[in-house]
């Protein structure tokens, strides 16, 4: 994602991809084949249904915690654009927005039981937003204030988040620590009753250090991490001087920019099961460091793949992250449902290989190993798609790649063969679906000679 980094992830403002892209796979033949829960911490809050005539919270920074009403208050919960409902089945306590209107997401989860982290879109001046310009500054400050005078007293209100990595891909991140102090001051003369959250790409060497010294008026710092730096993301905070409470505001398995690569630069994406399994250990890192947890994307968008960073099919279908979250909060998945795991996904005639090639006359053959957990029938479903080249900085729009899907020409629920394409950097999917709602997906790169 972003050059010279080591070890950190970003996000950048949410444009989510077209809900069709996934459904051109290719429909294959059917193939036949509890987790236990952890019980809540005590700063779990209970999920309750919301109702008509709930009242404004007054949410409080107490020491390294968050408190509603006085209450402790566990930030668990995702960020994105998908449907909520499944989420309080799951132990989610709270949904996160980046800066579109908050308005119809603070009801939706109200009427759940949910608290929002409302986003307060900062302009990001590698996006060409020019901090020297003072009206610049006065106009975008009194848009924010708007919002914020406006839903400052909904129920669903847990906090405002200022920003997402504003200070991402800057030589000099001066200009934007001032700025996040205007807003987060703004917050706190406007709305008293709740607290402001800063979001930054991961910690940096000094990055908490300069949010700490130049924005007091923050009083809740968001980290967007990924990988295994979320294992030490709090300590490293803490490091550089932040005392107060901590929420990783994305999260996820692995970034791209982490991951190992082709020879031609295509990172290898974990399948659904490989991401389940690291969820797991971060979220139980997270609880035991008690840092408020949001996992990105609860939702479907193309960043690299379809499939990278989304937590959710096109239509819904959830995948084992879903599990990991539940088994992390004390929740269940959905109807006590397990997701089917893909155990591999490998090239037929050179199962250690980790991509494929193979000249222009000649097929690429590939064989798949999966599993349903509750022996439900599975649909396995095959695609082809051209590597994705107009890749994003900072989660930005990337277009989607080009869909092939005449390249499968035999396909089943073990394997499929795939040629007729022009030389070429490609990905095969599979998708694997248990008609219960749930799915699990993997892929792999390859190469056309």
């Amino acid at each position: 994602m972003h050059k010279g980094r080591k070890a950190v992830g970003t996000r950048g403002q949410i444009t989510i991809s077209r809900r069709t892209v996934l459904a051109a796979l290719a429909a294959s033949v059917p193939l036949m084949s509890a987790s236990a829960t952890r019980a809540q911490s005590d700063l779990a809050t209970p999920v309750l249904p919301g109702s008509p005539d709930a009242r404004p919270v007054t949410v409080t920074v107490a020491g390294r915690g968050i408190r509603v009403d006085g209450q402790p208050f566990a930030v668990r919960g995702v960020a994105g654009d998908g449907p909520l409902a499944l989420l309080p089945g799951l132990g989610a306590t709270t949904v996160r927005s980046y800066g579109e209107d908050p308005g119809p997401l603070l009801d939706e989860a109200g009427l759940l039981g949910l608290k929002v982290i409302a986003g307060l879109w900062v302009g990001q001046p590698r996006q060409g937003a020019d901090y020297a310009d003072a009206a610049f500054r006065a106009r975008q400050l009194a848009e924010l204030e708007a919002v914020v005078t406006r839903y400052r007293e909904h129920p669903a209100l847990l906090m405002w988040g200022i920003g997402n990595e504003v200070e991402v891909e800057l030589a000099d991140d001066t200009p934007v620590w001032p700025v996040i102090e205007e807003v987060a001051a703004m917050v706190a003369r406007v709305d008293p009753a709740h607290p402001s959250l800063a979001v930054l790409a991961e910690t940096g060497t000094d990055k908490v250090e300069k949010l700490r010294r130049a924005a007091p008026s923050v009083t809740v710092l968001g980290l967007n991490s990924y990988g295994d730096a979320l294992y030490t993301v709090a300590e490293r905070s803490r490091k550089q001087g932040w005392d107060g409470p901590i929420i990783v505001t994305e999260l996820g398995a692995l970034g791209q920019w982490q991951a190992a690569r082709t020879p031609w630069g295509a990172p290898f994406e974990p399948s659904s099961s490989q991401k389940a399994i690291q969820l797991r250990r971060y979220l139980t890192a997270l609880e035991e460091a008690q840092v408020g947890a949001i996992l990105f994307l609860w939702g479907q968008k193309q960043e690299v793949t379809p499939t990278w960073h989304s937590l959710l099919l096109p239509d819904g279908a959830w995948l084992e992250a879903a599990e990991a979250m539940a088994e992390a909060w004390g929740g269940q998945a959905p109807g006590g449902n397990q997701a089917p795991r893909i155990d591999t996904l490998r090239v037929a005639t050179d199962p250690s290989a980790p991509y494929a090639s193979w000249a222009a006359e000649q097929e690429g053959s590939f064989t798949l190993d999966a599993v349903e957990p509750g022996s439900d029938l599975m649909e396995v479903r095959w695609l082809v798609m051209a590597e994705s080249t107009g890749r994003g900085v900072g989660g930005d729009p990337e277009a989607v790649p080009e869909l092939y899907p005449d390249a499968v020409r035999q396909s089943g629920p073990t394997g499929a063969r795939v040629s007729g394409l022009a030389p070429g950097h490609y990905r095969l999917f599979v998708e694997v679906r248990d008609g219960q709602g749930a799915a699990a997906t993997a892929n792999m790169p390859f190469e056309v000679r």
